[in-house]
């Protein structure tokens, strides 16, 4: 293991964090403006919560964190709502979220750090600041990786594509090769495991094992879907009026169960939802969307990691938790890509100083 210090922008509820500290990477702190993560972050993964903008975030302030004789890495996660494909079509420019990426390339050029590294959605690559940020490394003399990870290949139980982009001042990276080959990790295997719970009901042994309740209609819907079926499944009076349209049939997933043998859908700030895209529960006895703790487990969090006290739990502040998150597993992968980096850096070091 190498000696690194890491500060974690746009740090979240502690995802990348959990994932970099599994791979013996030291995180100093975490930046962000959400007050409902500080709880999250601070409780389970031992680092300082600023609870700031990276847009106002002085070089100064964030050097600090790094201790002497260490190898530094930036990493920032920005906001992907602007890039994302539930935009498309929109103007985003004009988001606030838009130019944090050079907020984050602003910070880059004031430290100097050894090893950056960045995670967003793949469509960022179709836009202009995602390229300024890419030639604002190469100028500053950075080694760049970047591409498109299809998480299931890392083993996470879940459909999700994230672009990561890893930069070394140190010489050539790249992410490790595939960890997982053959069938794919399932929801079954993930979360068949916890108790089973009805609409509205909570596991009094973890108050993060909580389904939402339905309304007699949704609840009708679930009983008549089939897992990874669709609402053209039910009678025609149990349709919603907007899947009626023309507009409404290029939605299938809405409404929608999980199949108990393939990966789980993308976890989204609304996962907790039936309504919301394909979270109803695999199994056909569960009549319920997928509680908030197995949304985090298809997000490969711990069981036991704590989002809020279990008093002030709210399904909003914890799926939008859950779901902007990045899933602790790719943050593993990108540290264990980090430390193997430094391997092969060390490994070249040797051999130059070996006599011929």
């Amino acid at each position: 293991m190498h000696d690194i210090d890491a500060v974690d922008l746009f740090c979240g509820a502690g995802g990348l964090t959990a994932g970099l500290l599994k791979t013996g990477i030291s995180v100093r702190a975490g930046y962000d403006i959400d007050l409902n993560c500080e709880y999250a972050y601070k409780t389970n993964n031992g680092a300082e919560f600023v609870a700031e903008s990276v847009e106002i975030a002085k070089i100064e302030d964030v050097a600090a964190w790094y201790r002497p004789n260490r190898i530094k890495l930036l990493a920032g996660c920005a906001p992907c709502q602007p890039f994302s494909t539930y935009n498309q079509g929109r103007d985003t420019s004009t988001d606030r979220k838009w130019p944090l990426l050079y907020s984050f390339e602003k910070l880059i050029k004031g430290i100097k750090p050894e090893l950056v590294t960045m995670e967003n959605v793949p469509d960022v690559t179709k836009h202009k600041v995602y390229h300024d940020f890419v030639k604002a490394l190469e100028n500053e003399d950075y080694s760049i990786w970047a591409g498109t990870i299809h998480c299931v290949d890392y083993g996470l139980p879940q459909q999700r594509r994230r672009h990561v982009l890893l930069a070394s001042k140190l010489g050539p990276i790249s992410m490790i090769p595939k960890t997982h080959v053959g069938e794919p990790v399932t929801v079954e295997t993930a979360i068949g495991h916890f108790p089973r719970l009805a609409a509205g009901e909570c596991d009094p042994r973890d108050p993060l094992h909580r389904a939402a309740t339905l309304n007699p209609t949704n609840l009708e819907r679930i009983k008549r879907s089939k897992p990874g079926g669709t609402w053209k499944d039910w009678p025609e009076w149990l349709r919603a009026d907007c899947h009626r349209k023309a507009s409404g049939k290029t939605y299938p997933s809405v409404y929608g169960r999980m199949r108990h043998d393939e990966p789980g859908p993308t976890m989204t700030t609304l996962c907790y939802g039936f309504g919301n895209g394909r979270f109803g529960h695999y199994d056909t006895k569960q009549n319920r969307a997928i509680s908030l703790r197995e949304a985090a487990t298809l997000q490969s969090f711990p069981e036991t990691y704590q989002f809020m006290p279990p008093e002030q739990i709210t399904f909003k502040a914890v799926g939008r938790m859950i779901g902007n998150a990045v899933p602790v597993r790719l943050g593993e992968i990108i540290g264990l890509s980090i430390q193997r980096h430094l391997e092969e850096i060390d490994s070249l070091k040797k051999a130059e100083k070996s006599p011929a």
